[in-house]
């Protein structure tokens, strides 16, 4: 089976002087579950839009199984499925009748997946799109998306906004539907405990760039904090390439360091007489805040 989504030096920008994505390298491998993180605007919708063909490169190179998402567009699109925040979905339309457009536009279509979903979300079936509240707008996105059984799923927040079981329920259903048949999942989140739970592997965006690539259960293994007491620079520890971040904190310096905390502590304190307060391991919602806080 090819790569369900491969990305080579992916650039884009909305002013040349502010690129989104500078260089970014990606891949998805089939049946992979990847978490994709990285404050506001740090270019997680452009990614996705740009696999889905939605918006143009201006440098590198995205495939989709092996194609090209803006010159082969309907042939990406027949295997992609697509769910996000702010998606439009055809307001005038019923549910039945939404779901019966796109049982035409996907060969693949399964109408017992997508009837079993729309009793198990117990939706109006007649209803105009307009008509629905934000959460069955959203469940009857998601149906479209996962009734083809799509090799791979693109969710940009998808659940943002709605309420804790229900953001679960729309994220395991994803997983559920796909689980077992090879598809690929790639999801956008701020819920570090969604991502924990569901993801199998991070990939978090930060200056335009892919910053930090990890398995989740290997995440509190490979990073620590190192809580150092006195005001540090970040200069002072430039040449350590396993130190990822410095940011100062009123009288501490906090050092996020790629590696065992033990092993961290000990050669700052060898090596720069710093007095280490504690160490521990970062678990990936304290690692997210210590490589995206501000310094104050």
């Amino acid at each position: 089976m090819s790569t369900p989504l491969s990305i080579r030096g992916l650039r884009r920008h909305y002013r040349l002087e502010q690129p989104v994505l500078e260089g970014v390298d990606l891949d998805v491998r089939p049946g992979e579950i990847v978490g994709l993180i990285g404050r506001n605007g740090a270019g997680k919708s452009t990614l996705i839009k740009l696999a889905l063909g939605l918006l143009q490169p201006h440098g590198g190179t995205v495939r989709v199984f092996g194609l090209d998402p803006l010159a082969q567009p309907v042939e990406v699109k027949r295997r992609v499925g697509y769910v996000a925040e702010d998606q439009i979905l055809p307001s005038t339309l019923c549910v039945d009748d939404l779901l019966a457009l796109h049982a035409e536009l996907f060969p693949t279509w399964e109408p017992a997946a997508a009837e079993s979903m729309i009793e198990r979300f117990g939706l109006p079936r007649r209803r105009r799109i307009h008509a629905l509240s934000k959460g069955q707008a959203r469940q009857v996105a998601l149906i479209c998306a996962l009734a083809h059984r799509p090799e791979l799923l693109l969710l940009d927040e998808p659940a943002s906004g709605l309420d804790p079981a229900a953001r679960r329920e729309f994220l395991e259903l994803s997983i559920e539907r796909l689980s077992g048949a090879g598809s690929a999942i790639l999801f956008s989140s701020h819920q570090m405990g969604d991502v924990e739970r569901l993801a199998q592997r991070i990939v978090f965006l930060d200056g335009g760039r892919v910053a930090l690539e990890c398995p989740v259960d290997e995440i509190a293994a490979r990073h620590s904090l190192a809580v150092v007491r006195g005001r540090w620079e970040a200069a002072q520890f430039a040449q350590l390439p396993w130190v990822l971040r410095v940011r100062r904190r009123e009288d501490f310096t906090h050092v996020v360091l790629a590696g065992n905390a033990d092993d961290a502590a000990r050669e700052l304190g060898a090596g720069f007489g710093c007095t280490i307060v504690n160490s521990r391991p970062l678990p990936l919602e304290e690692l997210f805040v210590e490589l995206t806080g501000a310094e104050r």
